[in-house]
């Protein structure tokens, strides 16, 4: 029977199933597996189940010679050194489609919360600091008549965009080659150089996966292109900002404000960011409801059973 190391707790639907066709190995502490245990429990396995706080790097694929498939639970691989794994016969595959539709929905959550202040005015409730209804009290920013900016059209990019006619917003986006005429406009979207996109969106919103080009994306540059009015919204990883920058710009209210889900060194949070009324601050929810998280588990699941069949994976990165 094959044997399958599973580095974090799954729901036990999702489990039963690789249950029932592998011997499952099962990391159950509340954390990240320690580096040392990951590389000695996956010594003897066929498969790995692994999340996106998992480095699985050279080190890790080496010590396991009979590895057929890291199925990442998650859409990003950036904890995967996938060149490698592709080099030595490894299948990887991750999780895309089944979490686009609660991205989406959450990303327009942060910017709704962002531009009408919401935890701005919680936060306040809380310390007992209101005082009542005034007329200008703690205004925020309609979305009505404005430009959102996509940075990254891929499937989540296009649902966040597609909800923007609710909110009666205008989109632009960016992507390779966009506003070059050297990719296809998409219709009703107007593609746009990111330096074009900063200087005119109202809300600029981060859809791009990490790789060596996208690392600090936004950075100080970047931010002092944005208008004094924008916000800036990251879904995506947290290192396509450099964190440093945004403090600094948000400090300076260069922007009007920021809402993040996503951090450069997770669970760390650069320590002037939580000090700063002007961003919203969230633990990586984006994808976090229980539909969704299960649905990531089961895909995951079945790469690995398609693999250990002898099958193509359903899912794997190219």
């Amino acid at each position: 029977m094959s044997s399958v190391l599973v580095t974090r707790k799954l729901p036990s639907s999702v489990l039963s199933k690789l249950h029932a066709a592998a011997a499952v190995d099962l990391y159950a502490g509340d954390a990240a597996i320690p580096a040392d245990e990951l590389r000695a429990r996956v010594a003897d396995k066929d498969a790995l189940v692994c999340l996106l706080t998992d480095p699985i790097d050279r080190a890790v694929l080496d010590a396991a010679p009979r590895l057929k498939v890291v199925a990442n639970v998650a859409i990003g691989c950036n904890n995967i050194d996938v060149a490698y794994a592709k080099s030595r016969g490894i299948h990887v595959t991750n999780t895309p489609e089944v979490l686009t539709e609660s991205v989406a929905d959450f990303t327009w959550a942060l910017i709704l919360a962002v531009t009408r202040r919401l935890s701005e005015g919680e936060r306040l409730l809380r310390r007992g600091e209101w005082k009542g209804w005034a007329l200008d009290f703690m205004l925020g920013s309609e979305l009505r008549g404005k430009q959102l900016g996509i940075v990254g059209l891929g499937r989540i990019g296009r649902a966040v965009a597609a909800r923007a006619p609710t909110f009666g917003m205008r989109v632009a986006y960016t992507s390779r080659g966009a506003g070059t005429g050297s990719s296809p406009a998409v219709p009703g979207l107007d593609p746009m150089s990111l330096d074009r996109l900063l200087l005119t969106s109202d809300v600029v919103s981060l859809h791009v996966p990490l790789t060596p080009a996208t690392r600090h994306l936004i950075d100080k540059r970047a931010l002092t292109r944005m208008k004094r009015s924008a916000y800036l919204i990251n879904t995506a990883r947290g290192p396509v900002v450099d964190e440093e920058a945004l403090a600094w710009a948000l400090q300076q209210h260069l922007l009007a404000g920021a809402a993040l889900d996503v951090y450069e060194n997770e669970p760390a949070i650069h320590p002037d960011l939580p000090r700063l009324e002007n961003v919203l601050l969230v633990p990586h929810l984006a994808s976090g409801t229980t539909e969704t998280r299960t649905a990531m588990a089961a895909l995951a699941i079945e790469n690995v059973l398609a693999v250990l069949a002898g099958r193509s994976p359903l899912t794997p990165v190219t």
